[in-house]
């Protein structure tokens, strides 16, 4: 399955934003992939933050990822930069953004 996500992170901190991307941890990477993501991309436009993730089940990557150590940490990390976070709660498996046209 397809997931768009929209997230902004905070004026000040766009180079902190991108330098912590290139500096994922290998343990979340792998953690993610094993939860069934193909693939993540991140797209900035000004402080607007676009994901899209191909995964086989998007409740459970987040349900697998939710209490993960790793995770946790770098959520915290991402929460000093952005103003609209990305949300790994069960309530979060209906935050992709809707499909408006598709070709």
């Amino acid at each position: 399955m397809r997931v768009a996500l929209h997230t902004r992170v905070r004026p000040d901190r766009i180079d902190a934003y991108e330098a912590a991307h290139r500096e994922v941890p290998a343990e979340l990477t792998a953690a993610i992939r094993a939860a069934g993501v193909r693939e993540w991309t991140i797209w900035r436009s000004g402080t607007e933050l676009f994901h899209l993730l191909e995964c086989e089940d998007y409740a459970r990557l987040l349900a697998e990822l939710e209490q993960l150590p790793v995770n946790i940490a770098w959520q915290a990390r991402m929460g000093e930069l952005l103003d609209v976070v990305h949300d790994y709660s069960a309530d979060g498996a209906a935050a992709g953004l809707p499909v408006v046209w598709q070709l």
